[in-house]
C-alpha cells in the first residue's frame, strides 16, 4: 500500500485485475519494440552507408526513423517494467518527461508526414527540378520546422496537463503518461485542457493532412499521365509506402482525439495509444524497406561487401 500523502508521483495501473492479458499485450510489445530498434536502426545506416540513396526522401525516412525510435523508446521501457514487475509506480518528474517527449513527438512525427508528401511530390510532378527544390537547406529548414512546432506545442500542453489539480489521486489508468489519462484523474473541470487539445489536435493535424492530400491529388493526376507502365508502377511505388503509413498514422489519432461524438472507451484508448505509439513504429521500417527495390538492393550490397571481408579474417 501506498501512502497517498507523502507519494509525489504516479501509479500506472494498465489493464488492473487481468494479469493474463497484461503478460500478451507486454509480450506483443516487446516483440514490436525489437522490431522497431532493427527496422529504424538499419533505415538510419544503410542510406549513410550507400551513396544512392543520399538523396532528400532517404533524409527525412532517416529523421523518421530516429523519431520512430525516441518514441517507442521513451514509452516501452517503462512499461515493461510497470507490467513485469512489482512496482508500478512511477515518479513526478519521470511522468513530466515522457508526457512532453510524447506530445512533442507525436507532434513532429504528424508535420514531418506532411513534409514528406511535399518532396514526394516533388519528385513525382517536377522530376527534372527535384534536387534543386529539395535542397539540403530546405530539407534542414523544414525538419527543423517540425521540431520547433513539436516543443512548443509540448511546451504547452505538458505543463498545463501536469498542473492540474487530482486531489491526491495517483493512479493513472494507462500503462503510460499520456495527456488524455493525465486530464481524466484531474478533480475540477477539464472543459478548457479539452478544448485546448482539441484545437492543438485540429490546427497542427489538419494542415499537414491537407497539404498530404493536395500532394497526393497533383501526384495522381501526374501519375495517370505517364504512357509507360513500368513508369507509372515506379511512380506509384515511391509513394505508395508513404500513404500507407499516413494513413495507419492519421487514422489511429483522429479516432483517438478527434472523432465527432464519443470519445474511445479508456481500454480501448489504452489499446489504441500502444498502436500508434509503439505498433506503428516499428511498421514504418517494414512498410518503407519491403516495397523499396532501391533501398533493399542497398542492404544487399552492404551484406556482400561483409560476407568477402568475413572470410579473409577467418584465414
Amino acid at each position: 500500500m501506498i501512502n497517498d500523502s507523502y507519494f509525489g508521483g504516479f501509479i500506472l495501473l494498465g489493464f488492473p485485475g487481468r494479469p493474463q492479458l497484461e503478460m500478451i499485450i507486454s509480450g506483443a510489445v516487446f516483440f514490436f519494440y525489437t522490431i522497431a530498434l532493427i527496422g529504424n536502426i538499419a533505415i538510419i545506416l544503410v542510406p549513410l552507408l550507400d551513396e544512392r540513396l543520399q538523396i532528400p526522401m532517404y533524409f527525412f525516412l532517416r529523421n523518421l526513423a530516429i523519431l520512430d525510435l525516441c518514441y517507442t523508446t521513451n514509452i516501452v521501457p517503462q512499461m515493461l517494467v510497470n507490467v513485469w514487475g512489482k512496482d508500478k509506480k512511477i515518479s513526478f518528474s519521470s511522468c513530466a518527461f515522457q508526457l512532453f517527449i510524447d506530445v512533442t513527438l507525436c507532434t513532429v512525427e504528424c508535420m514531418l508526414l506532411g513534409v514528406m508528401s511535399y518532396d514526394r511530390f516533388n519528385a513525382v510532378c517536377k522530376p527534372l527540378h527535384y534536387m534543386t527544390i529539395m535542397s539540403p537547406q530546405l530539407c534542414q529548414g523544414l525538419v527543423i520546422m517540425t521540431w520547433i512546432i513539436g516543443i512548443i506545442n509540448g511546451v504547452i500542453l505538458s505543463p498545463y496537463a501536469m498542473s492540474l489539480p487530482r486531489c491526491e489521486n495517483h493512479h493513472l489508468d494507462h500503462y503510460f503518461c499520456e495527456i488524455s489519462a493525465m486530464v481524466k484523474i484531474a478533480c475540477v473541470d477539464t472543459k478548457v485542457m479539452e478544448e485546448m487539445l482539441f484545437a492543438s489536435c485540429f490546427f497542427i493535424f489538419l494542415p499537414p493532412l491537407l497539404l498530404i492530400l493536395v500532394s497526393y491529388s497533383f501526384i495522381a493526376v501526374a501519375v495517370l499521365k505517364i504512357k509507360c507502365a513500368a513508369g507509372r508502377q515506379k511512380a506509384f511505388g515511391t509513394c505508395s509506402s508513404h500513404l500507407i503509413v499516413v494513413s495507419i498514422f492519421y487514422g489511429t489519432v483522429i479516432y483517438m482525439y478527434i472523432q465527432p461524438g464519443n470519445s474511445p472507451s479508456q481500454d480501448e484508448g489504452k489499446l489504441l495509444s500502444i498502436f500508434y505509439s509503439i505498433v506503428t513504429p516499428s511498421l514504418n521500417p517494414l512498410i518503407y524497406t519491403l516495397r523499396n527495390k532501391e533501398f533493399k538492393g542497398a542492404m544487399k550490397k552492404l551484406v556482400r561487401k561483409e560476407k568477402p571481408s568475413e572470410e579473409t579474417v577467418g584465414h
